[in-house]
């Protein structure tokens, strides 16, 4: 399945078993990111996020690169906010917004270039992994604009505000291995067996159980998006867990059976459980 744009570029949907990949392709162009690109992400994240049969995501680019980011020659168009009139995210923040509200454990695969607005569709999933020829850069003060809010706070999250600002101030690119020392991305794996090092981690994911993952990435989130203290970030933490907890007793007690039984018995566990949207706390975060 596919949500193809109107204007060349298109962000491809396919699956094999459990494992859906979404992938950013416009030919030619290194992946750049047209306005109706970023536009498709939120309806191909809708659809994955009905998809029971889909237990794990990975995002990916065309070829050999991520994506070099947002398309330059209309970026006012694209990060343009019609209730502010303000250049402030637009279609950027609405696709990044899509891909972090996902309930599903999602994983940016990058090789090649990640740049500029690239960054934060990978800073939108849960894990990032890297081939060695990675290369990153955050680039508006390359070009003189603002970074839309949310990117900058989800980078200060990701890599603290120190390394935010480097990166910012900065714009200068960085290898795969600063990336990770830099903590932008959980592993680098070699350039000649990455797609196998990814396939082999995106299996697992699948295999574990869903109950367990989605619990867990609503909870960490939660905890991430409460900047502040006190009896209002414990009482969102006390409803998460309350949610989670009625399910594992409920319709997610298939998992639990499972997984017990076959420690128990040596065994591996079958995990059932894929709950849809429905089964999704309505304040969850969508923060990575």
């Amino acid at each position: 399945m596919t949500e193809t744009t109107a204007t060349g570029g298109a962000v491809e949907i396919s699956q094999q078993g459990p494992i859906a990949t979404v992938t950013l392709s416009n030919p030619g162009r290194r992946n750049t990111m047209t306005e109706a690109m970023w536009r498709a992400l939120e309806p191909a994240c809708a659809r994955l996020a009905d998809d029971a049969s889909v237990r794990a995501v990975v995002v990916r680019g065309a070829g050999t690169d991520f994506s070099t980011g947002a398309d330059i020659s209309d970026l006012s168009s694209i990060l343009r906010d019609e209730d502010t009139g303000l250049q402030d995210g637009g279609a950027v923040a609405a696709g990044e917004a899509a891909l972090a509200g996902l309930h599903k454990p999602t994983i940016a695969a990058v090789e090649g270039y990640c740049l500029g607005g690239a960054w934060q569709i990978a800073a939108a999933c849960d894990i990032r992994l890297a081939s060695s020829d990675a290369r990153f850069g955050i680039t508006p003060a390359r070009i003189g604009i603002v970074y839309p809010t949310a990117g900058i706070e989800r980078l200060v999250r990701i890599a603290g505000p120190a390394t935010a600002k480097f990166l910012l101030f900065s714009g200068d690119f960085v290898g795969a291995e600063r990336a990770c020392a830099l903590g932008l991305v959980q592993a680098v794996h070699p350039a000649e067996t990455f797609w196998e090092e990814v396939g082999t981690f995106v299996q697992r994911l699948a295999s574990r159980s869903q109950l367990s993952i989605q619990a867990m990435k609503d909870i960490v989130d939660t905890v991430v998006a409460g900047d502040g203290a006190g009896e209002d970030r414990g009482s969102e933490l006390r409803r998460a867990s309350d949610h989670w907890q009625h399910l594992m007793a409920g319709a997610g007690a298939v998992d639990a059976e499972a997984g017990i039984g076959a420690f128990l018995t040596k065994g591996t566990p079958e995990f059932t459980w894929n709950g849809g949207r429905d089964t999704q706390r309505r304040t969850a975060g969508a923060t990575s």
